[in-house]
């Protein structure tokens, strides 16, 4: 039997925020919009991706060790880079987390089934999106990340797809407000995955893992990183304007200091990875700040 702090610490689940946001954003867009909500739908919604979001934490674990990544790795910074180390530390073993893995995918497909039952294809098509580039995240033979295509589909499935999607299930109809709304929370996610790259670069480029950091250098992701927190303040800027999303949008400028802050950081501290560290925390803090932010500017709205 595995214990409760160990399999919380192997889930990760302090990162959660990722995926319950943009569920939160969508759901409130369609109330504001339609005056819809199911808590059922809802519920199930939620259920579905924290349980894929997990599933690929976990998987990301036993791959990562598999390919020799993780053990290599003796730059990472808890718990932001490095995996859970469960394996590396003895605690779990290797197949112990593929089990757990498999298990949580699983879960995810039965939510989605249920889910789909109520409300259709789209949201079988959208589960397998999600499923699928969770579990090949690092799996071979895709291997995602290290194509460098890993922060478009961590943008695309804890910030678009998730958003988009929340609103089609309490509505039955698609929403390019949805789409347009869900940016910011996209850009910031896969800002989170490439910041946490920064520490992992090292045993990233050795095992043959090229991620967008190991592509791009640390010098020239730390620039990069700049215009990943820039870019959905931008958007929300650019949204108020076009009359897309509601002028209480703009409250979610309040988490562009804690932006500005860390790719100050990055840019400073790129080669130094314990020194980065309040970088990887300032982006999840504006990650999760500006997720709640917009969703009570929908929620508030009228």
């Amino acid at each position: 039997m595995i214990k409760p702090r160990i399999l919380f610490k192997e889930l990760r689940a302090e990162f959660l925020p990722a995926s319950v946001m943009p569920v939160l954003l969508g759901t409130a867009i369609a109330h504001l919009r339609t005056g819809v909500f199911d808590p059922v739908i809802f519920s199930l919604a939620l259920a579905g991706i924290v349980l894929i979001h997990l599933g690929t934490n976990v998987a990301n674990d036993y791959f990562d060790h598999i390919s020799g990544n993780d053990p290599l790795n003796t730059q990472f910074v808890r718990p932001f880079t490095g995996g859970s180390r469960l394996i590396q530390d003895g605690l779990l073993t290797q197949r112990a987390v593929l089990i757990i893995a498999i298990a949580l995918f699983a879960a995810a497909v039965a939510a989605g089934a249920a889910l789909t039952a109520l409300r259709g294809p789209v949201v079988l098509l959208l589960g397998a999106i999600g499923l699928g580039s969770g579990f090949f995240y690092t799996a071979p033979p895709v291997n995602l990340a290290s194509r460098g295509f890993g922060e478009v589909f961590i943008g695309l499935n804890f910030g678009v797809l998730p958003t988009a999607g929340a609103y089609y299930i309490q509505t039955r109809s698609m929403s390019w407000e949805s789409v347009v709304a869900s940016l910011p929370l996209a850009v910031l996610i896969a800002a989170v995955v490439f910041i946490n790259e920064f520490q992992d670069m090292n045993a990233d480029a050795r095992t043959g893992k090229r991620t967008l950091v190991v592509r791009l250098g640390l010098s020239k992701a730390s620039k990069v990183f700049a215009l990943f927190m820039i870019a959905p303040f931008a958007a929300v800027l650019i949204g108020v304007a076009a009359r897309i999303v509601p002028p209480l949008a703009l409250i979610s400028l309040a988490a562009a200091p804690f932006a500005a802050r860390a790719a100050l950081v990055a840019r400073a501290k790129h080669s130094s990875p314990k020194e980065l560290a309040p970088a990887n925390a300032l982006t999840v803090v504006t990650h999760t700040l500006v997720g709640i932010l917009l969703a009570a500017a929908y929620l508030i709205s009228r």
